[in-house]
C-alpha cells in the first residue's frame, strides 16, 4: 500500500491554528455550562450530610423588601425574637428626614414586624437589664461633615454667665456672637445658659459662672473667619450689665472635619410590649459608648463622643435601674477608646480586653487590664502581641465562664489604616498576675470579625475583612473574608467551618438563636467591588447551622422552673437523661460594631435522675449576672437541645 504523503509544515501549522480556534470557541460557548456544572457540584457537596456534619451549613434568610434595613445593632430578646436596630442606618438623608427604623424578627415563625423608633439610636450603647429589658442609651445627635463640604468656619463656643441674678438665660438658634475684629458667628442650636452660683469659701463669697456650650458657624463663608487662638465674643441683643456678664469664649474656629455628635436619650426596650420606653436622659451625650452591667444589676456607661464629636475624657456614669435615671460616676473616672470591650468577671471587676471600635487617643486608654469598680484601681494585663492592632477587633469571655479566660481576635491599627492582624491571644484572669499568651493565628488577617459562643463550649468566628471597611488590602480592591472557623478552647485550635456567601465588615452583627443556629446581619463597605464608588449597605441576612445540628436527634428539655436562684438546684424533665453530659446557661447577645459585652456561657453542675436532670447554678453574681438565659442540655455527641428560657434572679 502506497504510504500517505505527509502534510507540509505550512499546512500542519494552519490545521493546528484552526484546531485551537475551534477549541477556543467550544470553551467560550460552553463556559456558562462549565460554570453551571461547577456551581452545581459545589451546591451538591455543601448539601451532603457528611459535609454538614463536619463543616455546618449556611442558608440565606428570605427578607421581605419592606423589612430590609441597615442593621447596625442586634439583640436576642427573651421572647426569642431578634431586635434589629438601624436608626438612621448611617444614612444622612434618613437622619435629616427623621426616618429611624427598628425591626423585630421572629425565628420561630420566620416573620418580621416594624417597631416605632422615636430618635436616632444609631451607634448607641446597649446591654440587658435583670428583668430582660434592653437598655439603649446615647445615639446620634448630628452627622459628620467632611472637610471638603464645610464652606463656613465652625467651632464650639462656650457661653458664660457671671450673674447669679435672673435665672437661666435662653438664646435661640441663630444668636449672633461678634469678635473684637467684627467677625460674626451664629449659634447652630438653642442654648440655655445657667445663672452663676454664689458660694461661700470660708469668709469669702465667690461667684462661679454658669456655662453652656454650643456649635457656632461663621456668618461669612471662606477662610477669613477661621480663628486659631482663644478669643472672647459679645452676644447680640444684650443690654445693661448683661453686656458685661454674659459673653462667649472659643479656643478655635476652623474648617476642619466635624465628627458625629452624641445624643443623651435613653430607653428601655420592653420585649413584651415591643416598644421603646423613655427613661431619664444620660448625664453626658454619648456616641459609640459601651454599656456594661455591674454585679448589682445597675449599668455603667463609658466612653463615647460628646455632642460636639469630642472623645469624652473619662467622664463615666451609671444607670440606677430602680429609679430609671442616670447619675455621674466621678469616682470611676477612666479613659477608654470608643466601644471598649468590657467583660464582667467572677470577682466583680471589669476586664478591658483592649478591643475597641476606633475613636480616641492612639495611646491613652488602650492598655488591657482589670478595672476594680470599688476603688477605681486598674491592674494592667500585659503580654498582648500586636498591641497597636486592637481597633475593630473582637473579644469574648471563653466558655465556660468559670474558666475566666478572655480571648481577643484580630484587629487593625488605629484609624483608617489598611494594616490588620491574624493574631489571637488569651488572658487567664484566674492567675495571680494574669497576662495574655498567644493563641492560634486566624487563617487571614481580620478586623470586624464576629465571634459567637455556641452551646457546646466552642466559639464561631465569621465574617470580617482584612482591609479597612472591606477595602483595599495588599492589592485587592475588596478584602471581605468568607471563611468561617470554630475555635475549640479545650484543644486551643481552630477548625474549618463552611464558608459564608455574604461579605460582612463594618457595621455587621452575629447572634446565637435559641435553636442553636447563628444569624448574621449587616455590613457597610466603604467602596463597591471595583474600589471606586461608595459601597452599598448589605441588607441580606444569612443563618449558619453548626455541625452539631447534623449529628443526630437533639435531646429534649421539658418541664421545669422558669426562675432559677444562684446557689440553688433545679430539676428539668427530659427523656434523654441517660445521654446528657452537660448543661449550660447562655446569656443572649446584644451586639454592635462586633462589641458584645452580654454573651457568656455558664457551666452548671449536673446530676441525672430517673426522669430528667438536676442542675445547680453557681453562687457568684459576677459569674451569673441576674437576667434571662437560654438553658441548653448537651448530649454525649455534643448535640444541644433547643434553648429553654429561664430567668436568674
Amino acid at each position: 500500500m502506497k504510504p500517505r504523503p505527509r502534510p507540509s509544515t505550512a499546512r500542519r501549522l494552519l490545521s493546528g491554528a484552526i484546531g485551537l480556534v475551534v477549541l477556543g470557541l467550544l470553551v467560550f460557548v460552553n463556559q456558562p455550562m462549565v460554570a453551571f456544572g461547577s456551581d452545581a457540584l459545589h451546591d451538591f457537596n455543601i448539601n451532603r450530610l457528611a459535609y454538614k456534619q463536619q463543616y455546618g451549613h449556611w442558608a440565606r434568610l428570605p427578607v421581605p423588601h419592606t423589612f430590609r434595613v441597615n442593621a447596625i445593632h442586634a439583640a436576642l430578646l427573651h421572647t426569642g425574637k431578634v431586635l434589629i436596630i438601624a436608626g438612621s442606618g448611617n444614612n444622612r438623608e434618613n437622619f435629616e428626614a427623621g426616618t429611624f427604623r427598628s425591626i423585630l424578627y421572629d425565628p420561630a415563625r420566620n416573620s418580621f414586624a416594624e417597631v416605632p423608633t422615636p430618635t436616632d439610636v444609631f451607634c448607641a450603647g446597649h446591654t440587658f437589664l435583670p428583668d430582660g429589658r434592653l437598655l439603649i442609651a446615647g445615639g446620634t445627635k448630628s452627622y459628620e461633615v467632611l472637610e471638603k463640604d464645610i464652606t463656613h468656619a465652625a467651632g464650639v463656643m462656650k457661653i458664660k454667665n457671671e450673674s447669679p441674678a435672673g435665672g437661666p438665660r435662653v438664646f435661640p438658634k441663630g444668636t449672633r456672637l461678634t469678635a473684637k475684629d467684627g467677625r460674626a458667628y451664629l449659634t447652630r442650636d438653642d442654648v440655655t445658659v445657667p445663672a452663676a452660683i454664689a458660694m461661700k469659701h470660708g469668709d469669702q463669697v465667690m461667684t462661679h459662672a454658669g456655662a453652656a456650650e454650643v456649635w457656632v458657624d461663621a456668618e461669612a463663608a471662606g477662610d477669613a473667619s477661621i480663628v486659631d487662638h482663644p478669643a472672647q465674643y459679645t452676644l447680640a441683643g444684650l443690654t445693661g450689665l448683661d453686656q458685661r456678664n454674659i459673653y462667649g469664649l472659643s479656643d478655635k474656629i476652623t474648617r476642619e472635619k466635624q465628627e458625629y455628635g452624641g445624643d443623651r436619650t435613653s430607653y428601655e426596650f420592653d420585649p413584651q410590649t415591643e416598644r421603646y420606653v423613655r427613661t431619664g436622659d444620660m448625664v453626658r451625650s454619648r456616641w459609640y459608648p459601651t454599656l456594661a452591667e455591674m454585679p448589682n444589676g445597675d449599668v455603667l456607661a463609658v466612653s463615647g463622643l460628646d455632642e460636639f464629636g469630642r472623645i469624652l475624657p473619662g467622664d463615666n456614669e451609671s444607670y440606677v435601674r430602680a429609679q430609671k435615671r442616670w447619675v455621674a460616676a466621678p469616682k470611676l473616672k477612666r479613659v477608654f477608646p470608643t466601644y471598649p470591650g468590657l467583660h464582667l468577671m467572677q470577682d466583680g471587676r471589669l476586664f478591658f480586653s483592649g478591643s475597641n471600635s476606633g475613636y480616641g487617643s492612639d495611646t491613652e486608654g488602650r492598655t488591657p487590664g482589670l478595672w476594680d469598680l470599688t476603688n477605681n484601681k486598674f491592674q494592667v494585663v500585659p503580654g498582648l502581641p500586636d498591641p497597636r492592632m486592637t481597633e475593630t477587633s473582637s473579644s469574648v469571655l471563653l466558655p465556660p465562664a468559670q474558666d475566666q479566660k478572655v480571648m481577643i481576635f484580630g484587629g487593625g491599627e488605629v484609624g483608617e489604616s489598611p494594616v490588620s492582624t491574624r493574631r489571637t491571644a488569651i488572658a487567664d484572669l484566674d492567675e495571680p498576675k494574669p497576662a495574655y499568651r498567644p493563641g492560634p493565628d486566624l487563617p487571614q488577617p481580620a478586623r470586624y470579625l464576629s465571634t459567637v459562643l455556641l452551646p457546646d463550649d466552642t466559639v464561631l468566628t465569621t465574617g470580617g475583612s482584612s482591609g479597612y471597611r472591606g477595602g483595599e488590602y495588599r492589592g485587592q480592591t475588596r478584602s471581605d473574608l468568607y471563611n468561617a472557623q470554630i475555635y475549640r478552647p479545650d484543644r486551643d485550635r481552630f477548625e474549618t467551618a463552611a464558608e459564608s456567601t455574604v461579605g460582612r465588615n463594618y457595621h455587621s452583627e452575629a447572634l446565637l438563636l435559641p435553636d442553636g443556629r447563628v444569624i448574621t446581619l449587616g455590613s457597610d463597605p466603604l467602596y463597591d467591588r471595583a474600589g471606586k464608588d461608595p459601597g452599598t449597605f448589605e441588607q441580606r441576612i444569612e443563618v449558619y447551622s453548626p455541625p452539631y445540628l447534623f449529628k443526630g436527634p437533639r435531646p429534649g428539655v421539658g418541664a421545669g422552673p422558669d426562675t432559677l436562684e444562684r446557689g440553688a438546684k433545679a430539676g428539668f424533665a427530659t427523656a434523654d437523661a441517660g445521654r446528657i453530659r452537660a448543661a449550660r446557661l447562655l446569656r443572649p447577645g446584644a451586639v454592635t460594631h462586633v462589641t458584645d459585652v452580654d454573651q457568656r456561657s455558664v457551666a452548671l453542675d449536673l446530676a441525672r435522675t430517673a426522669d430528667g436532670v438536676t442542675v445547680t447554678v453557681p453562687q457568684d453574681k459576677g459569674l451569673v449576672p441576674a437576667g434571662w438565659y437560654m438553658l441548653f442540655l448537651i448530649d454525649d455527641k455534643g448535640v444541644p437541645s433547643t434553648g429553654r428560657w429561664v430567668r436568674v434572679r
